[in-house]
């Protein structure tokens, strides 16, 4: 049973950045296909980014595209998540999450993740 627990969040300024981090305990997490999803007040849970196994592929949400960058090092078992160029609409409790299935085509659709973090709140002050 693999845990996650992320860490990083806090509060951070509009034009500003933050650098979440998310570790995997009780098995690796190599070649599962990990993501980051977020859940803002009175809102949807949000896809946010998705690493591939190996980590050679990325893929982020419509909304933090070319602002947020994922990446990954199995060799330590862990994730990142770089937020940049921050703005209030980022406010929202981070999730990271992690599925064992390699199916790329299901990176975006959060009930396709096995595992999950209890995720890590992060405010953004205007």
């Amino acid at each position: 049973q693999v845990q996650l627990v992320e860490a990083g969040g806090g509060l951070g300024e509009t034009g500003g950045s933050l650098r979440l981090s998310c570790a995997a305990s009780g098995g690796t997490i190599g070649g599962y296909r990990m993501g980051w999803f977020r859940r803002a007040p009175g809102k949807e849970r949000e896809f946010v980014a998705a690493v591939s196994g190996g980590g050679a592929s990325t893929a982020y949400g419509d909304s933090v595209r070319g602002r947020f960058a994922s990446s990954r090092d199995n060799a330590k078992n862990t994730l990142s998540l770089q937020l940049n160029s921050l703005h209030p609409a980022a406010t929202a409790v981070y999730y990271c999450a992690a599925d064992p299935f390699p199916n790329w085509r299901m990176r975006a659709n959060c009930d396709s993740y096995v595992y999950w973090g209890q995720g890590t709140p992060v405010t953004v002050s205007s």
